[in-house]
């Protein structure tokens, strides 16, 4: 290519002075270079903010090489006339004695200022956890959150977000904490309390309602950990549900670095559909294999960090790499991980890395379950404060309407107060991770007992500042179980998969066993089963009706697989540990059956045994037991099962069982195991069946409730048209409706007026207004009717001020 003329003659003068980098190459590059590859901009994957990333160079490797600027990649491409290769791309090029400096600064080995950048690093989050000084207590407000707040209100020269009153907090931390309304009885209650401590208690009595406290978080572990009970992947067993083991790690409490382990390196299949996501079927993008998701939901649920970017090229919007993001991925992956490049792959293998090394790092030698044990150990490692963090800010947000960090999954911004995330994270770690002691914190600060604001369009385009917790719109869960209260318009039957209630001793005490030990004919007297003896057990019969409740404690020795209406429902091969297994959602009214292909394991011939005892409830509390027994029948013969469920399966030699006597060990096991889980079982009959406990219908999907095939932590706070619209005509929020009209109808009130103010108590936790009295009696009429009740319910629960914890 020949060169202008005035660049020969350059080359020809006597050697310069050594390039003044800040004042001769600094200029050229920002003029010329800056708006594509300094910054945040990372153009084709290369940036030169600062020296190493310039260095580091771009896609397709090195763009500079320090001594020899004749083969350094930048000077080709300002020298290059091809609008494909040419640098800049467009506009003005850049001029000879411009090239020629640039080119003498390469050849000098690139000289530097010491710590210069284009732009100064974005925001670095500290990794290590921090416990700030509180500064001291302000007119007896002793909270630790109110002490860091007020010190924080005063050096902004702000005011204190006035208190509420007491029937405001009662709704607030109903719905917060347990997501339910209170009752009349209980709003008139807390307001005849005088005692001093009475808040303080409440809050202690909401979070020891377990089960209420459980079915209402469920929601938010569900979105973070996206989990569901139906949609994509579940048909086709490309995705497996973790809601037993969810359920039953909230309604125990159990610590959140044990949470975390548990998911990250699962100890039984319960809780290992979080690892393993959505196997899609067919082709898919390097971006959605099962690897790269596991690392994308990692970094998200427990860090607050994005991956999605760095999943398919160096991010844009942080400071994480394709490498890194393809390390988490290794960590995971049980074969060797190439990665991809915008979904091309670049020649390089993944290395299994975490990303903070500083505080320790992943074998990638060691097979694959011992790197997720070390990874959830460097997860949940006390020197590790990211963890932390990340989750006391979800948990702040969700009571008071914005995060110290937001949003919620940039946990890379600074919080608007670093002293107040990062004592709540200590103070979350020195209790030992317990969640409810953190949002019993947050919510018995006077902070959280305060006036909140109401969210307007624009109200933090000119940055955050702290006013006291924002109104929040209720969840899609949170409204329908709000309108089920009222209406008594709640399911009988769930379509959660999981064992609802907590054990109840002294229910246990008084649960009678039914179950008997059975096999096949290979166990009867005198006669003892072969070692990998396979057979089939059967037992249909016929409900009256849906059950209300529904589980069962299931056990073999040795193996089992169980079927209910040919879903598969349960397995194990541990029969020292029953099974407790939810069937609610399996049965249904009419025929019913249940399979089990059960195994028998060994060396040589041994004792063989299946036990299996169920007990369900209708609506009206009847209690039917069905478990094995001589009822039952077998066949040599197996089914086959594919995805879950049984095929076609209709073998000719079924035979009456044989009821085994138990051994000793079997029925130590039974006696000490099962009272406890089917009493738990027995507990939960009496509970309303809450939302989160459904699939995701019309009227939830309309409200803001997500798909789950992505993790979502935040929904959608404005009110949509297509909400406006289902609200106002929806059959699902009209039927039931008008069921509560039905029911009030029923309720024989006093007087129209008495109606209407158990409703506004029930619905707002405050009297009607005068005028709103009035409005609502002219609309019910001296004699109500099933439609004028409807019109009295739409009105109330189409307020804002039903929808919305304020």
């Amino acid at each position: 290519m020949r060169l202008p003329i005035s660049l020969l003659l350059l080359s020809g003068l006597p050697a310069a002075a050594a390039v003044d980098f800040s004042h001769q190459i600094v200029p050229i590059l920002r003029e010329h270079c800056a708006d594509c590859h300094a910054g945040d901009k990372k153009k084709g994957g290369f940036s030169f903010n600062d020296r190493e990333s310039l260095m580091e160079g771009g896609e397709d490797g090195a763009v500079v090489i320090s001594g020899k600027s004749a083969e350094s990649a930048l000077i080709h491409a300002i020298l290059s006339t091809d609008p494909d290769e040419q640098m800049p791309p467009k506009g003005k090029r850049v001029p000879p004695e411009q090239i020629a400096l640039l080119k003498q600064w390469i050849d000098e080995g690139l000289a530097w200022e010491k710590g210069f950048a284009f732009k100064k690093p974005a925001y670095e989050p500290p990794l290590k956890p921090r416990t700030p000084v509180l500064p001291a207590a302000v007119e007896g407000r002793s909270n630790p959150i109110d002490r860091i707040l007020d010190a924080y209100l005063t050096a902004q020269k702000l005011p204190r977000p006035a208190a509420i009153d007491d029937a405001t907090f009662l709704r607030r931390a109903y719905l917060d904490l347990i997501g339910l309304l209170p009752s009349p009885q209980e709003l008139e209650s807390f307001a005849k309390d005088t005692s001093a401590d009475k808040r303080a208690r409440l809050i202690d009595a909401l979070l020891k309602r377990d089960m209420d406290y459980t079915e209402h978080w469920l929601t938010f572990w569900n979105d973070l950990l996206r989990n569901d009970y139906g949609g994509t992947g579940f048909i086709t067993g490309g995705r497996k549900q973790i809601s037993n083991w969810l359920y039953h790690a909230l309604i125990t409490n159990m610590p959140f670095d044990q949470f975390v382990r548990e998911l990250i390196a699962p100890p039984n299949d319960e809780s290992r559909g979080y690892i393993d996501g959505i196997k899609w079927r067919g082709d898919v993008s390097a971006g959605q294999t099962v690897e790269i998701q596991f690392a994308q939901s990692v970094s998200q649920s427990f860090l607050g960090i994005n991956m999605k970017c760095a999943s398919c090229h160096d991010s844009f919007i942080d400071r994480w790499k394709l490498s890194e993001a393809y390390g988490l991925a290794a960590i995971y992956s049980s074969r060797p991980l190439e990665i991809n490049r915008c979904d091309k792959p670049i020649g390089q293998q993944a290395v299994a890395s975490w990303l903070f090394p500083e505080i320790g790092q992943v074998d990638p030698k060691a097979a694959q379950p011992e790197r997720l044990k070390q990874l959830a150990a460097l997860m949940t490692h006390p020197q590790n404060g990211r963890t932390t963090r990340t989750i006391v800010n979800r948990l702040w947000q969700r009571l008071m309407g914005r995060g110290i960090v937001h949003p919620v999954d940039a946990m890379q911004t600074e919080p608007w107060n670093a002293d107040l995330l990062d004592y709540l994270a200590a103070d979350f770690a020195e209790h030992h991770y317990d969640l409810k002691h953190t949002l019993a914190l947050i919510a018995s600060s006077q902070a959280y007992q305060s006036h909140s604001q109401v969210v307007t369009k624009g109200i933090d385009d000119h940055g955050y500042t702290y006013a006291g917790p924002r109104a929040k719109r209720l969840t899609a869960e949170q409204f329908v179980d709000a309108i089920w209260q009222l209406t008594g318009a709640a399911p009988t039957k769930m379509d959660a998969g999981v064992l609802r209630g907590k054990v109840d001793p002294e229910l246990a005490k008084q649960i009678k066993i039914q179950g008997q030990w059975i096999w096949g004919h290979s166990a009867k007297p005198g006669s003892t089963p072969p070692s990998g003896e396979v057979i089939t057990l059967r037992k249909s019969f016929k409900l009256d009706a849906d059950p209300a409740s529904a589980s069962a404690v299931v056990t073999c020795d040795n193996g089992y697989t169980l079927f209910v209406n040919n879903r598969k429902v349960s397995a194990g091969d541990d029969w020292t540990k029953l099974a407790a297994v939810p069937l609610q959602t399996a049965l249904r009214k009419g025929p019913n059956s249940i399979l089990v292909i059960a195994t028998n394991a060994g060396k040589g011939p041994n004792a063989a045994g299946f036990f299996f005892d169920a007990r369900l409830r209708d609506a009206a509390g009847k209690e039917t037991a069905i478990s094995s027994d001589a009822t039952w029948e077998w066949s040599p013969k197996t089914p086959p099962a594919k995805e879950g469920r049984v095929g076609a399966f209709d073998p000719k030699d079924w035979q009456p069982v044989t009821v085994v006597k138990a051994l000793p060990v079997w029925q130590s096991t039974i006696d000490q195991q099962a009272p406890s889980l089917l009493a738990q079982g027995a507990s939960s009959s009496h509970h309303m069946i809450r939302a989160s406990l459904m699939k995701s219908d019309f009227l939830m999907r309309t409200l803001g409730r997500p798909n789950r095939d992505q993790i979502v932590t935040a929904r959608p706070n404005d009110l949509t048209t297509l909400e406006a619209i289902d609200l106002a005509n929806g059959s699902i929020l009209s039927d039931a409706i008008a069921k509560g009209a039905r029911r009030l109808l029923d309720t024989h009130a006093a007087s129209p007026s008495a109606l209407i103010t158990a409703l506004y108590h029930q619905a707002l936790c405050r009297a009607p207004s005068a005028s709103e009295l009035a409005t609502a009696e002219t609309l019910v009429g001296d004699k109500p009717t099933p439609q004028s009740l409807e019109d009295l319910l739409w009105a109330v629960c189409m307020l804002p001020e039903f929808q919305v914890v304020r």
